[in-house]
């Protein structure tokens, strides 16, 4: 191998990674070399910036938990998030469109009965969910998976909280009719957690590091593609500069208020309440493996 220099390292470290076993390894290795050579001879990396740069991903990978992904919030501020969605979820013509996992996502949410209270004991506007999960022919999907999580009424989530237990967050299972009816407290617009890396990186430029107010859903069934996206509210703050890129027309709805009187899930309430009315619609999966849930941590 020849002395490595600035005008043939590339080829070098090219030719390096041919020694993947895997195809599809070499050809992202390979891609990687070229695209972060060309960033770092395009920007004429300087040394302290590279070391700053080691530093900055040191700090995020010890921020990062189970609970909060530091760098999946990198991610999507950079828009790569939605690109990966994007490519991975051009999904057919009426199928409820996808969006980013974000930052906030756990595995082991509890298991409730439809139509319990997620927000139990917690302040906030009461609101009810509620909707069918169905295929595009219109037909109701049985036993789906609704995995749902949010923020509270000041905007944070169950990692910024501290707390030991689950807090807005649960999974449901649809019944025959695919039908759902879910209890919570209406999520504010909010800002992305500024405490870490993030928002040290963020702080030195204009951008807007608010969200505006939505829900998360995780919808699966066997037989279907697994679906993440959000439900955001009509008209909220931030609805077109989501820092994340998330907003799509197709998931923007109404919460609508209701007088106190009978909910959605046959309480009674002497307050008025809202409701979110929305129908998720899946495609079939073109796998078997595709019809199962794609989230790990280690993937975010």
């Amino acid at each position: 191998m020849p002395y490595a220099t600035e005008e043939n390292l590339t080829d070098l470290a090219l030719k390096q990674w041919e020694g993947c076993h895997s195809p599809r390894l070499r050809q992202i290795m390979q891609s990687l070399v070229k695209h972060i050579h060309g960033f770092a001879r395009d920007v004429e990396l300087k040394q302290d910036e590279w070391l700053m740069a080691v530093d900055w991903l040191a700090k995020t990978g010890k921020l990062s938990t189970e609970k909060r992904q530091e760098f999946i919030l990198i991610s999507d501020v950079l828009g790569l998030s939605m690109l990966v969605d994007a490519i991975n979820h051009r999904l057919p013509e009426g199928a409820t469109p996808s969006t980013v996992v974000g930052p906030f996502h756990i595995d082991d949410s509890p298991e409730l009965p439809m139509g319990a209270n997620v927000a139990e004991g917690l302040a906030g506007e009461t609101t009810y969910l509620v909707g069918t999960v169905r295929d595009l022919n219109g037909k109701p999907v049985e036993g789906a998976k609704l995995d749902i999580w949010q923020a509270d009424a000041d905007g944070l989530y169950e990692s910024q909280l501290g707390s030991e237990e689950p807090i807005l967050r649960a999974i449901f299972h649809t019944g025959a009719d695919g039908k759902y009816a879910i209890r919570t407290i209406a999520p504010p617009g909010y800002s992305i957690p500024m405490d870490g890396t993030v928002g040290d990186l963020l702080r030195k430029t204009d951008i807007s590091h608010f969200r505006p107010a939505h829900i998360h859903f995780l919808v699966a069934a066997p037989g279907y593609e697994t679906l993440v996206t959000h439900l955001f509210k009509k008209g909220a703050k931030y609805i077109d500069s989501d820092v994340v890129f998330g907003v799509k027309d197709k998931l923007i709805v109404e919460f609508e208020k209701h007088p106190a009187g009978k909910t959605p899930t046959g309480e009674i309430s002497s307050q008025p309440f809202l409701v979110v009315n929305y129908d998720f619609i899946l495609s079939k999966a073109k796998t078997q493996s595709d019809s199962q849930p794609a989230l790990s941590r280690a993937a975010g």
